[in-house]
C-alpha cells in the first residue's frame, strides 16, 4: 500500500497532535494530584503539630478530615489512633491502630507501637486482645533506649488486666 505525500503528512500531524493532547492531559491531571497532595500534607503537618503541642481536640478535627481523604494511609491512621486515645476515644483509637497494623504488618516489630496498641486495647476494655499484645511485648523482651522502663510498664499493664 502506497501513501501519498499529503496522506503521510496528515498521519504525522495526527500522531503529533495525539501526543500533545496526551501531554496536556497528563499535566492537568498531575497538577490536580499535586494540589491534593499538598492539601493532605498540610493537614497532616498541622494535625501533627497540634498533637505535639497537646491540643488534642483541634488535632482530632484535622485528623478526621484527613482520614476521610486518606483512609488507607498508615501514618494518618497511626496519628489518628494516637489523637483519639488522647481525646479519650479508645474504641476509635483501637480501630485506627488495628488498621495501621493491617496496612503495615511489620508494625508488630515496633516496640512503641505495640505498647501503645496494648494500652489502647486495655482502655477500650478489650482485655483479652490487650493481654495478647502485651504478652508479645514481654516475649520479645524489648528495651527501647527512649523508654528504659518499657518492660516494667508492660508488666504493670498485664498486672492491671489480671486484677480486673
Amino acid at each position: 500500500m502506497q501513501f501519498t505525500e499529503s496522506t503521510r503528512k496528515y498521519i504525522l500531524i495526527g500522531f503529533v497532535a495525539f501526543i500533545i493532547v496526551g501531554f496536556i492531559s497528563a499535566k492537568v491531571l498531575g497538577s490536580k494530584q499535586d494540589e491534593e497532595f499538598l492539601v493532605d500534607d498540610t493537614l497532616y503537618q498541622q494535625a501533627n503539630q497540634l498533637y505535639n503541642e497537646g491540643n488534642y481536640p483541634a488535632a482530632g478535627e484535622l485528623i478526621d478530615d484527613l482520614l476521610l481523604r486518606q483512609p488507607n494511609s498508615e501514618i494518618v491512621n497511626y496519628l489518628g489512633g494516637l489523637i483519639n486515645a488522647n481525646n479519650g476515644n479508645y474504641k476509635q483509637s483501637a480501630i485506627l491502630l488495628q488498621k495501621t497494623m493491617d496496612i503495615n504488618p511489620h508494625k508488630v516489630e515496633d516496640p512503641m507501637f505495640m505498647l501503645q496498641f496494648g494500652e489502647v486495647l486495655l482502655f477500650a476494655e478489650r482485655f483479652e486482645d490487650s493481654k495478647i499484645v502485651l504478652e508479645k511485648c514481654r516475649e520479645w523482651g524489648w528495651l527501647p533506649e527512649s523508654y528504659p522502663t518499657y518492660q516494667e510498664r508492660v508488666t504493670e499493664l498485664l498486672t492491671q488486666i489480671e486484677n480486673m
